[in-house]
């Protein structure tokens, strides 16, 4: 089935995990149809998406959880901590509980995070103004960015650019020679507020850019002209606005700090859809699944969101 805007006005909760003891921070899936969150409640959950079921819980009250992603294999995530006192990154096996490796260089919370496609490599940005670049077989950072602000960080879909945003601007390297600075430099049509996510499209040709006021950018990513930007209420200070792009780049979802999803065509332009889907009206989390008609919702509970079938007019009648 093909994503088109009826398919995404059809889309309904197929499946809700409401057992969660505080806001779902991060959520990351993984191409072999898992997915893995992290939560204030310090837990760290493992689902099955085809099946849609949660496999493992794993806690962790000693350092607490904020961002999590799965490293290449789907048995291990490397996940960053909120604790306060100890702002290294964690590589965690999560057939066994166990800690494989430290990455310790940030003195400051970690607020982005992002892993190379097909590479060992990952890149880290901090509230303490620098950004980290990593290899997960060794602790050591293996390279550093200074920045001006609150940076957020993204690899594109080959893994061989990486972007840095803050202050206004998307900042481009390579990921080959980054210590040679950026090249290029993209102004965000004068949104000059603290950056929150930036995220390419699957195929690398758009990206998209969302910032502490709400807004929702969508960006050309190899002329850094501004395609559309979309506006949302803007989160509380301390979480993040997140938004996602479809698989096919077609389309954008975002949540929202008034509890709603919001879901725009970035070939028109046009909002398609606008769900209210959090009863504490707190900030939605929205993530695409790889390859998929569904996206996931992460609030103070998990859902995932699949096209109802019998609201489509191609469908109808149909058993």
């Amino acid at each position: 089935m093909e994503l088109t805007d009826e398919v995404l006005k059809s889309m309904e909760v197929g499946m809700a995990f409401r057992d969660y003891n505080g806001r779902i921070s991060s959520m990351d899936f993984h191409r072999t149809n898992h997915l893995v969150t992290a939560s204030d409640d310090e837990s760290i959950r493992l689902y099955d998406v085809q099946n849609a079921v949660c496999l493992k819980t794993i806690n962790s009250k000693k350092y607490g959880v904020d961002l999590v992603c799965f490293a290449d294999n789907p048995a291990t995530v490397i996940y960053s901590s909120k604790n306060g006192w100890d702002e290294s990154l964690r590589l965690l096996s999560l057939n066994d509980n166990k800690y494989l490796r430290y990455f310790k260089g940030h003195h400051d919370r970690v607020v982005s995070l992002s892993l190379c496609p097909h590479r060992e490599y990952f890149v880290s940005g901090s509230l303490d103004r620098t950004v980290l670049l990593w290899d997960q077989r060794t602790e050591k950072a293996q390279g550093l960015l200074r920045v001006q602000g609150r940076p957020a960080v993204s690899y594109d879909d080959q893994g061989m650019v990486f972007a840095i945003a803050f202050g206004g601007y998307i900042r481009m390297f390579d990921a080959r020679k980054y210590e040679k600075g950026p090249f290029d430099i993209f102004p965000v049509g004068g949104d000059n507020l603290e950056a929150n996510v930036v995220k390419f499209s699957n195929d690398g040709r758009l990206m998209l850019l969302t910032t502490t006021d709400g807004h929702v950018h969508v960006l050309d990513s190899f002329r850094g002209t501004v395609i559309s930007t979309y506006n949302v209420k803007p989160v509380s200070s301390n979480a993040t606005l997140e938004a996602s792009f479809s698989p096919d780049g077609m389309y954008v979802v975002s949540g929202s700090g008034d509890g709603s999803v919001y879901a725009w065509s970035v070939r028109s332009g046009k909002l398609v859809l606008a769900i209210s889907c959090d009863v504490h009206r707190s900030s939605v989390s929205p993530l695409w699944a790889p390859g998929s008609l569904m996206f996931a919702t992460g609030s103070s509970e998990l859902s995932f969101w699949i096209p109802d079938l019998s609201k489509l007019g191609s469908f109808a009648g149909m058993k």
